[in-house]
Formats: structure tokens, C-alpha cells, sequence
């Protein structure tokens, strides 16, 4: 059995990169919308991804953002795996995915259907909730019977939306993914990582697996 892959986002300095990777996060995710209270410029992720152990790879959150925006602010910043949050459609998708990991990710909304990650056989799915002005790093729950539907519908599974130390074996059990992302579940401040609580949520997803 593969191991639930651990993706830690809205990395904003290279010590906390560094403690994610040391404590069991496989993909660390830097947030590139610039609304976000999150945002990091693309040349300071790239001297973090530079500093960042290999084990664990780099990721970039896009919202809205064009293909040739995202292919140069990956480049600058050193990054191959990019996820996308907002209106993109099938084919920019295939096209990025000729350079890049992309995870597409989609909002548990009214309007959401599980059969609509099928669109994307080219990318994984990340499952997040939905919130009126935000984009990521909410706290809010994602649907958790929607992200379980929409597993036939994609070849990985990343569930976020409010993960915590306290829920993430539940939500384990519910939808059966591929990896889990958390970000305001380990925080004491948007950007600031909770190092004791990344090593207890990390430790409650290793539990859940077993």
C-alpha cells in the first residue's frame, strides 16, 4: 500500500520549509495570489526551494492566473508542480501539464458534481471548500461525501479544507485519498507554522493509515 502523501501549504519562510520537510511533508505549497495573506514573492519561494530537502517536493498555488503567468513564475521560482484554483479549462490544463505536475482544484459548492474532475485526466484533483471571498487557507471543511464520489473521477486525490490534527482520521476515513493538504490546521498565524502541530497532524495521518 502507497503511503497518504502530506502536503503542507502557505510556506512563507525557509525554516518553516525546512521543519515541514524534516517532520513528514512531502509536497510544501507556496501561495502565489497575491490576495492571499500567504503570498510570497516567486524569487523568495525559489531561494527557499533551493535550501528545501528533495524529499519533499514544491508546489505553487495559482487563482486565475494565465499559462504564460504560471510558466514564469514557476520558472523563477524553481517549481514543477503547479495548482490551479479558478476558472481553467481542460486544454490549458493538458498544455501545462506538458511541463509541469498540475494539481486542478476544484471548490465543494452547490454546483460542483464529482464527475466534473473526469474533465482532467491529465491533472490530480485537490478538493477544497468553497468560501464566498477566499481561496484556500479558509479552515472551512470541504464536503467530505463529494470528495469520496469524485474519486472514481481522477487518478489522485488530494482532499483539503480544514484538516486539523483533531479530524484528519476521520476525513481519512470518509474519502480514502491520495494525499490530504492542510494549512490553517497547523498555524498560529496566517504564514507562521505550528511545528508541535504539524508533528501531531502528520502523526494522526500516519494512525489513520495503519
Amino acid at each position: 500500500m502507497t503511503p497518504l502523501r502530506i502536503k503542507i501549504c502557505g510556506v512563507t519562510n525557509v525554516k518553516d520549509a525546512r521543519a515541514c520537510a524534516e517532520l513528514g511533508a512531502d509536497m510544501i505549497g507556496f501561495n502565489f495570489y497575491p490576495q492571499s495573506p500567504r503570498y510570497i514573492e516567486p524569487e523568495i519561494a525559489g531561494q527557499i526551494v533551493e535550501r528545501m530537502p528533495r524529499s519533499s517536493g514544491a508546489v505553487g498555488v495559482f487563482v486565475d492566473a494565465s499559462a504564460d503567468e504560471i510558466r514564469n513564475t514557476a520558472k523563477r521560482a524553481g517549481i514543477e508542480s503547479v495548482q490551479l484554483h479558478g476558472d481553467f479549462s481542460p486544454e490549458t490544463c493538458r498544455e501545462l501539464a506538458r511541463e509541469f505536475r498540475v494539481i486542478r482544484a476544484f471548490r465543494t459548492e452547490a454546483r460542483f458534481q464529482p464527475e466534473d474532475a473526469g474533465a482532467f485526466p491529465d491533472c490530480d484533483v485537490l478538493l477544497d471548500a468553497h468560501h464566498i471571498e477566499l481561496r484556500g487557507g479558509t479552515g472551512v471543511t470541504c464536503d467530505w461525501s463529494a470528495a469520496g464520489a469524485t474519486l472514481p473521477f481522477t487518478r489522485f486525490l488530494i482532499l483539503s479544507g480544514g484538516l486539523n490534527a483533531q479530524n484528519v482520521a476521520h476525513a481519512i476515513a470518509a474519502v480514502a485519498p491520495h494525499a490530504v493538504d492542510v494549512c490553517s490546521g497547523v498555524e498560529s498565524a496566517p504564514g507562521v507554522k505550528d511545528y508541535r502541530t504539524i508533528e501531531k497532524f502528520i502523526a494522526a495521518v500516519r494512525t489513520a493509515e495503519c
